[in-house]
């Protein structure tokens, strides 16, 4: 019989183990989480990378860092990390079509699910506003474009009336429309005639595409001497800028406005004197990192779900300022 009662609390005490173990939140140094991004190699997310290192610093945790640059390496990053015993990931996915692919794959391996940067649409390229989602605003940062040129225009004492603006596009990528459509908009309620807008199309998204459709654009109107620039990126913006030295425009009369605070912006804030590339609305990858990494760990450890959307913007920074711009960053 005292067999037996010793037998029954020894079952005893393991079930109450158990049921304390279950109910006791994971400890940080428990949680694994993933971080998946779609170019490992590009400055951007490695910054992201390096700020979701500092939140898991913070707060203890294990990041696990993934790169994917196409969608059978992102589906097998998502099973990498469920093998790894991961709670979660943050993913920039190459291909945002395979949203329910993701989904699907990151549910089979109990893996809660972020994404940054770019946002997962379904079949008929709707978003999945299910998978909370960190992206950035490309008509508000088109907009801050658009006010930086309004703004030293007005400086310069120019009359929009009598400027040009470059507009270097890339439709088929949509936030390149968005951002640039965002910047004509702020110029032309600003009193730039929509008739000086000429459109300088994009073979691709470098320097040199941007170059030849911009130096097309000012040859075909050489009447006009003052122009300003807005494009996707710094690389459209400086083409832009490269355009206007090859036919003689001097940097006092273009005003071109990148986007990104690429190393190309930034050396081109090193030159000895100032060139038509005027200012760069740098994109700050802290946010993108930390922030996601501290919500997805909020998920996991407490339940608390993040933000179904958060849409940042950016900061301007000129020829004169860029330094103090990058440290507030987090970025220099």
């Amino acid at each position: 019989m005292k067999s037996l009662f010793k037998t029954a609390a020894v079952i005893g005490f393991a079930v109450a183990a158990l049921t304390t173990t279950a109910l006791t939140p994971a400890r940080a140094d428990d949680v694994k989480l993933g971080f998946v991004v779609k170019q490992p190699e590009e400055p951007w997310f490695q910054d992201e990378w390096k700020f979701a290192d500092q939140a898991a610093k913070e707060k203890g945790f294990t990041v696990v860092k993934i790169g994917a640059e196409d969608g059978e390496k992102a589906l097998a990053a998502i099973d990498n990390l469920g093998a790894q015993g991961a709670k979660g990931l943050v993913i920039c996915t190459p291909d945002v079509k395979l949203g329910p692919a993701l989904v699907a794959r990151a549910k089979a391996n109990n893996l809660k699910l972020m994404t940054v940067d770019d946002q997962l649409v379904d079949g008929e390229g709707k978003p999945l506003s299910d998978v909370p989602h960190m992206g950035i605003s490309a008509s508000k940062i088109g907009e801050q474009v658009g006010q930086a040129i309004v703004d030293e225009a007005k400086k310069r004492g120019w009359d929009l009336k009598t400027v040009g603006m470059i507009h270097v596009s890339y439709d088929q990528l949509p936030t390149a429309k968005d951002r640039v459509d965002g910047a004509t908009k702020v110029l032309e309620a600003a009193g730039l005639p929509a008739a000086n807008v000429f459109d300088a199309p994009q073979a691709k998204t470098d320097t040199e595409s941007a170059l030849n459709a911009s130096t097309t654009v000012l040859n075909a109107h050489p009447d006009i001497t003052h122009w300003v620039a807005a494009g996707l990126n710094d690389e459209a913006a400086l083409g832009a800028a490269r355009a206007s030295e090859a036919v003689n425009i001097t940097p006092d009369s273009m005003i071109a406005v990148g986007i990104g605070g690429a190393d190309s912006a930034i050396n081109e804030f090193k030159k000895s004197q100032p060139t038509g590339f005027f200012a760069t609305v740098i994109i700050s990858p802290k946010r993108h990192g930390y922030e996601t990494s501290l919500n997805l760990y909020d998920w996991v450890v407490n339940g608390k779900a993040p933000p179904a959307s958060v849409q940042t913007s950016g900061v301007l920074a000129k020829r004169d300022d860029y330094h103090d711009v990058r440290k507030s960053l987090g970025i220099e």
